[in-house]
């Protein structure tokens, strides 16, 4: 079992920049393979960036390429999402997941691949 504590959003103006945390518990952190989610009001659930459980791999969702970046402290048991120039659209709470299929070797962008998720922290980008 993994419980995971997002933190770090907030309220922000356009042009700004955020990092959100990702503190994850457990002995076996590099054995997952993390992801990060959003959830704008009114549309579902989307794929925004993943990394594999060495570090070694990211992957991005198109429409943030460039403006994300997903890393990992191992040693910290944390995952982070680094986010600049934000745009009113990226408003929407943010979630982090866990996947500990393959042992966090293979990178997946579906949600339903996903085995543990936290409770999400809020970012809204004002214009």
């Amino acid at each position: 079992q993994v419980q995971l504590d997002e933190s770090g959003g907030g309220l922000v103006q356009a042009g700004g920049s955020l990092r959100l945390s990702c503190a994850a518990s457990g002995r076996t952190f590099s054995r997952y393979a993390m992801g990060w989610f959003r959830q704008a009001p009114g549309k579902e659930r989307e794929f925004v960036a993943a990394i594999s459980g060495s570090g070694d791999t990211t992957y991005y969702a198109d429409s943030v390429k460039g403006r994300f970046a997903i890393s990992r402290d191992n040693a910290k048991n944390t995952v982070y999402l680094q986010i600049k120039s934000l745009k009113p659209e990226d408003t929407a709470v943010y979630y982090c997941a866990a996947d500990r299929s393959f042992g966090g070797i293979r990178i997946n962008t579906l949600d339903r691949d996903y085995d543990y998720w936290g409770q999400g922290t809020q970012v809204t980008v004002s214009s």
